[in-house]
């Protein structure tokens, strides 16, 4: 079962204070880098989204849901050896949203061209074109651990 903490106070995040107002702020969750935190984190995410009244249509939550679900399988598949805990975090700002998934293993992953012939692998390019097409973005970053945060974030919808 994945665990949240607010990532300002340390407490369990709640409502905003002004209905439809998102509250700004980041929340990590963490879980076992297994097949059954895909669909936990998932759901725990777009609660959490809801919770905070983040203006998203449903196509947009859907395309954040479809993110998350590429980047915490990518963690499960690739990196689970090297990796106790997957982090994963929401970070809600003034107009756009970003979730990021934190695991400890060095390679730094890349989009891959589309490929017909390819039968997998197109993880990243699928989250790329996701966040691109919301008017967003996406990126890798090494933490100082040596693993590697994959992040994505998008403007909400006004």
């Amino acid at each position: 079962m994945p665990r949240i903490m607010d990532s300002r106070s340390g407490a369990l995040p709640q409502q905003p204070a002004v209905p439809g107002t998102p509250r700004a702020g980041a929340w990590r969750f963490t879980a076992a880098p297994v097949t059954a935190c895909v669909p936990q984190l998932r759901h725990a995410v777009r609660d959490l989204i809801r919770r905070q009244g983040a203006p998203l249509s449903e196509d947009l939550m859907h395309g954040l849901m479809v993110i998350l679900s590429e980047l915490v399988s990518n963690g499960v598949k690739h990196a689970a050896l090297l990796t106790p805990e997957l982090g994963v975090e929401v970070a809600l700002g003034q107009g756009w949203i970003r979730v990021s998934v934190e695991d400890n293993h060095p390679y730094r992953p890349a989009a891959l061209e589309a490929d017909g012939e390819q039968t997998g692998g197109r993880g990243l390019l699928l989250v790329k074109c996701i966040a691109l097409e919301a008017g967003g973005a996406c990126g890798v970053e090494p933490t100082a651990a040596g693993g590697k945060i994959i992040w994505a974030a998008v403007p909400m919808d006004r």
